[in-house]
Protein backbone atom coordinates (compact mmCIF):
# COMPACT_ATOMS: atom_id res chain seq x y z
CA UNK A 1 0.00 0.00 0.00
CA UNK A 2 2.65 2.37 1.07
CA UNK A 3 3.60 2.35 -2.56
CA UNK A 4 0.48 2.96 -4.20
CA UNK A 5 0.73 5.75 -1.76
CA UNK A 6 3.74 7.24 -2.57
CA UNK A 7 3.38 6.41 -6.81
CA UNK A 8 0.09 8.18 -6.01
CA UNK A 9 1.06 11.29 -4.37
CA UNK A 10 4.08 11.77 -7.42
CA UNK A 11 1.51 11.48 -9.70
CA UNK A 12 -0.40 14.15 -8.12
CA UNK A 13 2.49 16.36 -7.67
CA UNK A 14 3.57 16.23 -11.31
CA UNK A 15 0.05 17.13 -12.20
CA UNK A 16 -0.52 19.50 -10.09
CA UNK A 17 2.69 20.99 -11.49
CA UNK A 18 2.22 20.89 -14.84
CA UNK A 19 -1.18 22.79 -14.63
CA UNK A 20 0.25 25.24 -12.48
CA UNK A 21 3.42 26.53 -14.23
CA UNK A 22 2.15 28.82 -16.67
CA UNK A 23 1.68 32.23 -17.06
CA UNK A 24 -1.56 32.80 -15.87
CA UNK A 25 -3.53 35.93 -13.97
CA UNK A 26 -2.68 34.40 -10.66
CA UNK A 27 1.14 34.18 -11.02
CA UNK A 28 1.57 37.21 -12.80
CA UNK A 29 0.16 38.72 -9.47
CA UNK A 30 1.99 36.66 -7.41
CA UNK A 31 5.21 37.70 -8.92
CA UNK A 32 4.21 41.24 -9.41
CA UNK A 33 4.19 41.72 -5.53
CA UNK A 34 6.81 39.00 -4.69
CA UNK A 35 8.86 41.78 -7.10
CA UNK A 36 7.69 44.57 -4.77
CA UNK A 37 8.09 42.54 -1.69
CA UNK A 38 4.22 43.94 -1.22
CA UNK A 39 2.47 41.26 0.89
CA UNK A 40 4.12 38.69 -0.21
CA UNK A 41 2.97 36.09 2.62
CA UNK A 42 -0.89 37.14 2.12
CA UNK A 43 -0.98 37.15 -1.48
CA UNK A 44 0.97 33.74 -1.42
CA UNK A 45 -1.22 32.03 1.06
CA UNK A 46 -4.76 33.13 -0.82
CA UNK A 47 -3.68 31.66 -3.87
CA UNK A 48 -2.69 28.79 -1.85
CA UNK A 49 -5.75 28.13 0.47
CA UNK A 50 -7.85 28.65 -2.94
CA UNK A 51 -6.13 25.97 -4.87
CA UNK A 52 -6.31 23.88 -1.58
CA UNK A 53 -10.21 24.53 -1.12
CA UNK A 54 -11.02 23.06 -5.11
CA UNK A 55 -8.40 20.54 -5.14
CA UNK A 56 -10.43 18.96 -2.06
CA UNK A 57 -13.48 19.99 -3.65
CA UNK A 58 -12.39 17.78 -7.16
CA UNK A 59 -10.96 14.96 -4.83
CA UNK A 60 -13.98 14.71 -2.97
CA UNK A 61 -16.71 13.81 -5.85
CA UNK A 62 -17.75 17.71 -6.62
CA UNK A 63 -16.66 17.74 -10.22
CA UNK A 64 -19.66 16.12 -11.07
CA UNK A 65 -21.79 18.52 -9.51
CA UNK A 66 -19.69 21.59 -11.08
CA UNK A 67 -20.17 19.77 -14.93
CA UNK A 68 -23.85 19.47 -13.98
CA UNK A 69 -24.35 23.00 -13.91
CA UNK A 70 -23.29 24.88 -16.87
CA UNK A 71 -25.11 28.55 -16.08
CA UNK A 72 -22.60 28.67 -13.39
CA UNK A 73 -19.75 27.98 -15.68
CA UNK A 74 -21.11 30.57 -17.30
CA UNK A 75 -21.53 33.24 -15.06
CA UNK A 76 -18.12 32.37 -13.44
CA UNK A 77 -16.90 32.80 -17.83
CA UNK A 78 -18.15 36.03 -18.32
CA UNK A 79 -17.20 37.99 -14.15
CA UNK A 80 -13.84 36.75 -14.98
CA UNK A 81 -13.26 38.03 -18.39
CA UNK A 82 -14.78 41.60 -17.64
CA UNK A 83 -12.62 41.24 -14.26
CA UNK A 84 -9.23 40.57 -16.34
CA UNK A 85 -9.91 43.38 -19.13
CA UNK A 86 -9.95 45.75 -16.18
CA UNK A 87 -6.70 44.53 -14.61
CA UNK A 88 -5.42 44.51 -17.90
CA UNK A 89 -6.31 48.13 -19.06
CA UNK A 90 -4.77 48.66 -15.63
CA UNK A 91 -1.22 47.10 -16.30
CA UNK A 92 -1.36 48.59 -19.68
CA UNK A 93 -1.61 52.51 -18.01
CA UNK A 94 1.03 51.31 -15.59
CA UNK A 95 3.11 50.88 -18.36
CA UNK A 96 3.27 53.83 -19.96
CA UNK A 97 3.88 55.44 -16.49
CA UNK A 98 6.42 53.27 -15.11
CA UNK A 99 7.76 53.31 -12.00
CA UNK A 100 10.94 51.83 -10.28
CA UNK A 101 11.49 49.34 -7.46
CA UNK A 102 12.62 51.81 -5.16
CA UNK A 103 12.97 51.17 -1.42
CA UNK A 104 9.89 51.72 -0.55
CA UNK A 105 8.30 49.53 -2.63
CA UNK A 106 11.57 46.96 -1.55
CA UNK A 107 10.89 47.45 1.82
CA UNK A 108 6.84 46.28 0.94
CA UNK A 109 5.09 49.50 1.41
CA UNK A 110 2.39 50.39 -0.85
CA UNK A 111 -1.61 49.33 -1.12
CA UNK A 112 -3.13 47.25 1.91
CA UNK A 113 -3.38 43.59 3.16
CA UNK A 114 -6.84 43.62 2.75
CA UNK A 115 -6.46 45.05 -0.93
CA UNK A 116 -3.45 42.73 -2.36
CA UNK A 117 -5.54 39.28 -0.88
CA UNK A 118 -8.97 40.74 -2.55
CA UNK A 119 -7.23 41.08 -5.71
CA UNK A 120 -5.73 37.70 -5.20
CA UNK A 121 -8.69 35.72 -4.34
CA UNK A 122 -10.77 37.59 -7.14
CA UNK A 123 -7.66 36.36 -9.77
CA UNK A 124 -8.30 33.00 -8.36
CA UNK A 125 -11.83 32.63 -8.10
CA UNK A 126 -12.76 34.25 -11.25
CA UNK A 127 -10.88 32.11 -13.42
CA UNK A 128 -13.15 29.04 -14.50
CA UNK A 129 -9.83 27.74 -15.94
CA UNK A 130 -9.18 27.16 -12.23
CA UNK A 131 -12.30 25.29 -11.62
CA UNK A 132 -11.67 22.82 -14.38
CA UNK A 133 -7.63 22.68 -13.91
CA UNK A 134 -8.72 22.02 -9.67
CA UNK A 135 -11.91 20.46 -9.19
CA UNK A 136 -12.56 18.66 -12.86
CA UNK A 137 -9.14 17.43 -14.12
CA UNK A 138 -7.41 16.48 -10.79
CA UNK A 139 -10.89 15.59 -9.33
CA UNK A 140 -11.90 13.10 -12.08
CA UNK A 141 -8.14 11.68 -12.15
CA UNK A 142 -7.86 11.25 -8.15
CA UNK A 143 -11.08 9.54 -8.62
CA UNK A 144 -9.52 6.65 -10.18
CA UNK A 145 -8.08 5.56 -6.98
CA UNK A 146 -9.55 4.07 -3.82
CA UNK A 147 -9.82 6.33 -0.67
CA UNK A 148 -6.00 6.20 0.61
CA UNK A 149 -4.21 6.91 -2.26
CA UNK A 150 -7.00 9.12 -4.00
CA UNK A 151 -6.15 11.46 -0.42
CA UNK A 152 -2.37 10.95 -1.54
CA UNK A 153 -2.90 12.05 -5.04
CA UNK A 154 -4.70 15.14 -3.72
CA UNK A 155 -2.06 15.85 -1.61
CA UNK A 156 0.11 15.75 -4.42
CA UNK A 157 -1.22 18.27 -5.91
CA UNK A 158 -1.81 20.43 -3.25
CA UNK A 159 2.19 20.45 -2.67
CA UNK A 160 3.19 21.16 -5.90
CA UNK A 161 0.27 24.59 -5.54
CA UNK A 162 2.52 25.25 -2.24
CA UNK A 163 5.80 25.11 -3.21
CA UNK A 164 5.18 27.20 -6.60
CA UNK A 165 3.17 29.96 -5.05
CA UNK A 166 5.46 30.66 -2.49
CA UNK A 167 8.40 30.00 -4.19
CA UNK A 168 7.42 32.25 -6.77
CA UNK A 169 6.53 35.37 -4.17
CA UNK A 170 9.60 34.94 -2.48
CA UNK A 171 11.92 34.27 -5.44
CA UNK A 172 10.56 37.12 -7.44
CA UNK A 173 13.10 39.51 -4.75
CA UNK A 174 15.92 37.48 -6.99
CA UNK A 175 14.90 39.98 -9.67
CA UNK A 176 14.68 43.21 -7.74
CA UNK A 177 17.96 44.57 -8.70
CA UNK A 178 16.55 44.35 -12.57
CA UNK A 179 13.36 46.07 -11.69
CA UNK A 180 15.05 48.42 -10.14
CA UNK A 181 15.16 50.21 -13.48
CA UNK A 182 11.52 51.68 -15.16
CA UNK A 183 12.20 50.05 -18.75
CA UNK A 184 11.69 46.61 -16.89
CA UNK A 185 8.56 47.41 -15.11
CA UNK A 186 7.49 48.63 -18.47
CA UNK A 187 7.86 45.71 -19.77
CA UNK A 188 6.33 43.48 -17.37
CA UNK A 189 3.51 45.40 -17.18
CA UNK A 190 2.78 45.24 -20.72
CA UNK A 191 3.43 41.37 -20.48
CA UNK A 192 0.91 41.13 -17.57
CA UNK A 193 -1.89 43.36 -19.90
CA UNK A 194 -1.16 40.85 -22.69
CA UNK A 195 -1.85 37.67 -20.57
CA UNK A 196 -5.03 39.44 -18.95
CA UNK A 197 -6.65 40.46 -22.03
CA UNK A 198 -5.58 37.02 -23.86
CA UNK A 199 -7.19 35.02 -21.28
CA UNK A 200 -9.94 37.09 -21.09
CA UNK A 201 -10.56 36.80 -24.58
CA UNK A 202 -10.48 33.49 -24.78
CA UNK A 203 -12.84 33.01 -21.90
CA UNK A 204 -15.17 35.32 -24.53
CA UNK A 205 -14.49 33.08 -27.28
CA UNK A 206 -15.16 29.83 -25.50
CA UNK A 207 -18.71 31.56 -23.81
CA UNK A 208 -19.64 32.12 -27.66
CA UNK A 209 -18.80 29.52 -29.29
CA UNK A 210 -20.54 27.27 -27.09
Amino acid sequence: MSGLLASAYAQGLGLGAALIIAIGAQNAYVLRQGLKRSHVFVVASVCFVVDVALIALGAGGFASLIAARPGLTNAIAWAGAVFLFAYGLRAFHGALRPGALGPAEASGKGGTARAAAATALALSVLNPHVYLDTVLLIGGLAAQYPPAPRAAFAVGAMSASFVWFYGLGYGAAWLAPVFARPAAWRVLDLAIGAVMWAIAAGLVAERLAA
